[in-house]
């Protein structure tokens, strides 16, 4: 029986509140996706979620979290399975309904998680055609409905900006709410959480690019440049979201440090803390867990799976004996 009958309304501040918040969020910590790894990250470091969920528990009205994210495929061939949603996002959306459905167990409202896919954003900086990231989207939202996820939701540019071209969408978006590139610059150097944001971005971007003709020096130098823009691009897309769904709990696909305003959420276990399924594919081990990885690897290892028509994921054989 979930422990929140008859909450609302109360104030925030009420230890009834404060109890069922702290037990929301403890269903978020063992999924985190920590900058800080060794660092304490008990729930009372968390006092901007915790105010959050307060909020939303005191109203008695079901959590609402966004998500930037799910963009769009890599373009990059040897990482993934084509351009299309696969097995690895089936996953990941499945993963945030079940926490969403968790929730509701303890928080008898429950809780909404709203994918704020933002491909079109920056799909010029890493080189995917909107086209592509339009296909994407739609199969997205198609698979959330087909799968009876009826707690994620979808929210992308075209749900701001109507049937305007994309280039201008993207000039609109940076031109209101980007930071200057020399605040950013800036920033990369005195903050080592950005630092290592644009580190990563840039070694995506690297990583993502196929057919360039140059040296892999002149690569890096443009993967950089991109890197700002892409960043860019990310914080007015954030700021955009926060406009239109201001008393959201942020939710991040990137690592966040303890205490951060958003709260980094690992959507799949990986060794790697940046790895994403639009980055990879995925492979079904023997054991039975599922693994994400570049496509390169896990076709060395599994069989190559399809569903509805299209490539899926790939499957370990089973140990013998």
């Amino acid at each position: 029986m979930p422990s929140t009958a008859a909450l609302a309304p109360l104030p925030t501040g009420h230890p009834a509140v404060e109890r069922v918040s702290t037990e929301i969020l403890e269903l978020l910590l063992p999924h985190r996706r920590a900058g800080d790894p060794d660092t304490a990250a008990p729930p009372g470091a968390f006092p901007v979620q915790l105010r959050q969920l307060a909020a939303f528990v005191a109203a008695g009205e079901p959590v609402a979290f966004t998500l930037p994210g799910f963009p769009c495929k890599s373009p990059n061939t040897r990482k993934v399975l084509g351009h299309l949603p696969d097995e690895g996002e089936r996953l990941a959306l499945g993963f945030l309904d079940r926490l969403c459905g968790r929730i509701a167990e303890v928080y008898s409202p429950g809780a909404r998680v709203l994918i704020c896919s933002d491909g079109h954003v920056f799909g010029d900086l890493i080189r995917v055609p909107d086209e592509h990231i339009d296909a994407y989207s739609d199969e997205l939202t198609a698979m959330i409905a087909r799968e009876g996820l009826g707690r994620l939701g979808t929210f992308d540019l075209r749900d701001v900006l109507g049937d305007l071209p994309y280039d201008d969408k993207r000039a609109l978006v940076h031109a209101r709410f980007a930071p200057t590139l020399e605040e950013l610059r800036a920033e990369v150097r005195s903050d080592e959480e950005t630092a290592a944001l644009y580190r990563g971005i840039t070694r995506f971007l690297v990583d993502d690019t196929a057919g360039f003709t140059g040296t892999r020096s002149a690569l890096q130098r443009e993967c950089r440049r991109r890197a700002y823009g892409v960043i860019q691009r990310s914080r007015a897309w954030g700021t955009l979201i926060a406009e239109h769904h201001p008393r959201s709990v942020r939710l991040s696909i990137h690592p966040q440090p303890v205490g951060a305003g958003k709260f980094g959420i690992r959507l799949l276990d990986h060794r790697d803390v940046w790895a994403t399924p639009w980055h990879t594919a995925v492979l079904h081990r023997a054991d039975g867990g599922w693994e994400l990885m570049h496509r390169a690897e896990a076709e060395l290892i599994g069989t190559l799976v399809h569903r509805d028509g299209r490539p899926s994921h790939f499957e370990a054989a089973a140990a013998a004996g």
